[in-house]
């Protein structure tokens, strides 16, 4: 049997808000350096550059960004993937109602292949999450597996219960308080859940109050995923690290370590 090709996925419709106004989009804010052959010769590293690597490291060699209108920097920065040797393609999103909406974008072009969601505004560790949470696909024949975070911030994520082998049951979208300790960040999911997610929005798009409507979190559509009886799996990284440079704390934060990490290693 031919085995399925693995297309990530990059939503980089947001506006940026919080932590404008910036003079570029945010996925390309500068976070720490990478070095050009040599020590000496640095340069910056924009921040989505680590989810691509992260990606690449597990064998996604074929990307789509998903653009709002305007944030035409990141394919003039980025280009054909030469310069990380990926495959990069650019798509301009529809709705801007949610992430399921600008993912959904990329439908006709992704319906066959196994999908790895990455947010291009996330600094996380381990730097094998992608390899880790592609075995348990693999593995465990899921639907979907969501690779968790542990945070103390339950109101800015989605949150997870799970049971002890790893079957995922709940996901709480931004509870104001949780006895749960796990997020979720990143994720793959087979072309079932693709399907799910097209025919999951097909009555929402045609209502036509949906834009005085709430955005739609992802997190919703896999929970009715679940609902439905799709397998769902998590692989928990409990050390990992999870921050988002879309939230002014956040984003000096990880200015200041990044930079901090380049000193140290006196580059």
């Amino acid at each position: 049997m031919t085995k399925r090709q693995i297309i990530a996925l990059l939503p980089a419709g947001g506006q940026a808000k919080r932590i404008s106004p910036l003079p570029l989009s945010k996925e390309l804010y500068p976070i720490g350096f990478q070095s050009l052959g040599q020590k000496s010769n640095l340069r910056p590293k924009v921040v989505c550059h680590y989810l691509l690597e992260k990606m690449q490291l597990a064998g996604i060699e074929k990307t789509y960004f998903i653009l709002r209108p305007g944030k035409w920097d990141i394919p003039a920065y980025f280009g054909d993937g030469t310069m990380l040797s990926m495959s990069l393609g650019y798509l301009i999103m529809g709705l801007p109602y949610g992430v399921p909406f600008t993912l959904d974008q990329a439908y006709p072009f992704v319906q066959d292949a196994v999908i790895a969601l990455g947010f291009p505004d996330i600094l996380f560790q381990p730097e094998d999450a992608y390899v880790r949470v592609l075995a348990r696909l693999e593995a465990t024949k899921a639907d979907v597996v969501l690779g968790l975070f542990p945070t103390d911030q339950p109101q800015k994520a989605g949150m997870v219960k799970f049971d002890d082998t790893g079957r995922v049951h709940l996901i709480v979208e931004k509870p104001p308080q949780s006895d749960l300790r796990y997020m979720w960040g990143i994720a793959v999911w087979t072309p079932a859940f693709t399907q799910f997610l097209h025919e999951y929005l097909i009555p929402l798009k045609a209502d036509p109050s949906l834009s005085q409507l709430p955005e739609v979190p992802i997190g919703d559509v896999i929970q009715a995923a679940i609902k439905q009886g799709f397998h769902v799996e998590a692989e928990v990284f409990a050390d990992g690290t999870y921050l988002d440079i879309g939230t002014p704390n956040d984003l000096v934060r990880a200015v200041h370590e990044f930079a901090t990490l380049a000193l140290e290693e006196d580059l």
